[in-house]
């Protein structure tokens, strides 16, 4: 199935946040589907965000983005304890959903949106990007094939320069942390390499540095599996530069991807021998990780097919993102 047999969605924006020019703006132009309508807090922030991405229209409020007859799909990267009551309000309203991560506040929350999502038949989508590009698909034929042999250990890093003071993501009450935002991908791509790791990991133990009262500016988590394999996830949102990469190392070589979240930046996957330390170095594609997503999506739409993951995987995930907070010392969200 190609994108040529989806069908042109048109979408429905909440808010004029910084993610949404590469999360959706850039693919629905790429793929051919239509920004109908936005709504922010601030009607003027909507108003300029209309103007320079060509969104046909900006509403006064959330709900009335989510209630436009015209609207097919209701994309929601409003902050991340908006995520949840947003979504479920998409639901209500029969609008399928594409949702930044993470999915709710909280693994409570997340069950409720689930639930809710489930028996109304409304598709949503958790926006964990690096799924759907050839980079990860090429990584599995290689684990599959015992290229590195048994996996042994994972290491993930996450890092990024410091938001602003004001940023949402520094506030505990919007759900705002290191982990929310960055180890909620480790955690999923520790949780997507189970299968190769004798099942789903652990959370062996964890430490973080604090910004403030429960807001945790990095954080260090450490996994294990149940075939003994081990993991680290080192996790920063006060980082020099963006690092965000994956090294899986196994009894025979191991699989290094220099920027797994991004391979529009970097699409480098090495491949290490530990027989001889041969190297070889494929490219899989600079083709954004979004624009794989969005296209997933509306063939998911349009024709009712399965994606790679479900609301099962978002309540998980969450459920992870909770644990890793006990395991450093703080409250869930």
């Amino acid at each position: 199935m190609t994108a040529a047999s989806a069908r042109p969605l048109r979408i429905g924006v909440l808010g004029a946040s910084r993610i949404a020019e590469s999360a959706i703006v850039g693919p629905a132009q790429a793929l051919g589907h239509r920004l109908v309508a936005v709504a922010a807090r601030d009607r003027g922030r909507a108003e300029a965000f209309a103007g320079k991405y060509g969104v046909e229209r900006v509403l006064d409020t959330y709900q009335d983005v989510i209630d436009d007859p015209e609207v097919d799909v209701v994309y929601n990267p409003l902050a991340n304890a908006l995520h949840g009551p947003w979504n479920l309000a998409a639901v209500r309203a029969g609008k399928p959903v594409l949702s930044e991560k993470p999915f709710a506040r909280n693994e409570s929350e997340a069950r409720q949106v689930a639930a809710a999502a489930q028996a109304a038949g409304v598709p949503i989508l958790e926006g964990f990007h690096y799924l759907f590009h050839p980079l990860m698909a090429r990584t599995f034929e290689l684990l599959d094939s015992g290229s590195i042999g048994a996996v042994r250990h994972v290491e993930v890093v996450m890092a990024m320069p410091s938001p602003g003071d004001e940023d949402p993501r520094w506030s505990y009450d919007l759900a705002g942390g290191a982990l929310m935002d960055l180890g909620c991908y480790s955690l999923h791509v520790s949780r997507v390499l189970g299968p190769w790791c004798g099942g789903a990991p652990e959370i062996a133990g964890g430490r973080a540095v604090l910004r403030g009262p429960q807001i945790d500016q990095s954080a260090v988590l450490d996994i294990r599996y149940p075939n003994g394999a081990t993991g680290t996830h080192a996790i920063s949102m006060v980082a020099g530069e963006y690092v965000f990469s994956l090294r899986i190392v196994g009894d025979d070589g191991s699989l290094y991807l220099h920027d797994y979240l991004a391979p529009s930046r970097d699409d480098r996957l090495t491949v290490v021998s530990s027989s001889g330390g041969a190297v070889a170095v494929e490219h899989l594609g600079t083709r954004s990780t979004y624009t794989y997503q969005l296209e997933a999506l509306a063939i998911a739409i349009t024709h009712g097919t399965a994606l790679l993951i479900g609301l099962d995987d978002a309540v998980e995930n969450m459920r992870y993102l909770d644990d890793a907070y006990r395991a450093i010392g703080l409250d869930p969200r």
